[in-house]
């Protein structure tokens, strides 16, 4: 990896931490530049622009979540145990220590469902392909006959990806010392009323 591009991931890095914090209206060129103790043309020069720096942060989030959490989920064995390393997983995803106030996505969800552009198409991306994998792996638990065969994986992805954003809200806004385990309630529930008969 180039200096370049070392300085750049760096940026990235900081730049979601403070928009996992501030939300992704909460960043500047010139907060950022100022947390980096960097010039606002050194920074300025990766992104030229905020809606660039909005959409690098979200693909950088984007690409962590793959590789931290959906990745090494599809690890775990074919059917219920992999919809469980997936619970366990998002569970390490919200309290990731990198992530001091829980993941940009979710906040930025919020944030851009009314302003369209490339920052907004990729949130919508990562929740299309976060409740593909969920509804894959329901998918796949029909097929090894460990749930319902009528099971609709997309209603139970649905309901996985409701307990995410609840749990979301009840660890941040309101927090509740149970929301995980309120999330690994909700997500059992919702694994359970899927099961065979």
């Amino acid at each position: 990896m180039s200096k370049g591009e070392e300085t750049r991931q760096a940026i990235l890095h900081c730049a979601t931490q403070l928009a996992s914090v501030h939300g992704l209206d909460g960043i500047s060129v010139g907060g950022l530049a100022s947390a980096m103790d960097m010039s606002k043309s050194g920074v300025f020069a990766h992104f030229r622009s905020k809606e660039a720096l909005d959409v690098a942060v979200l693909e950088y989030v984007r690409d962590r979540f793959l590789t931290d959490t959906l990745l090494p989920s599809f690890k775990a064995k074919r059917g219920l145990a992999r919809i469980h390393a997936l619970r366990d997983r998002m569970v390490d995803w919200m309290h990731a220590d990198w992530l001091p106030g829980g993941c940009p996505m979710l906040p930025a969800g919020f944030e851009l469902d009314d302003k369209p552009g490339a920052a907004r198409d990729i949130v919508v991306a990562a929740q299309r392909d976060l409740l593909s994998a969920i509804a894959q792996s329901a998918r796949i638990a029909v097929d090894e006959g460990e749930l319902d065969p009528q099971l609709d994986v997309e209603q139970f992805a649905f309901e996985v990806h409701g307990a995410i954003l609840a749990s979301h809200q009840a660890m941040r806004l309101r927090r509740d010392p149970r929301a995980t385990e309120r999330f690994r309630r909700a997500v059992d529930r919702v694994i359970d009323d899927a099961r065979l008969r």
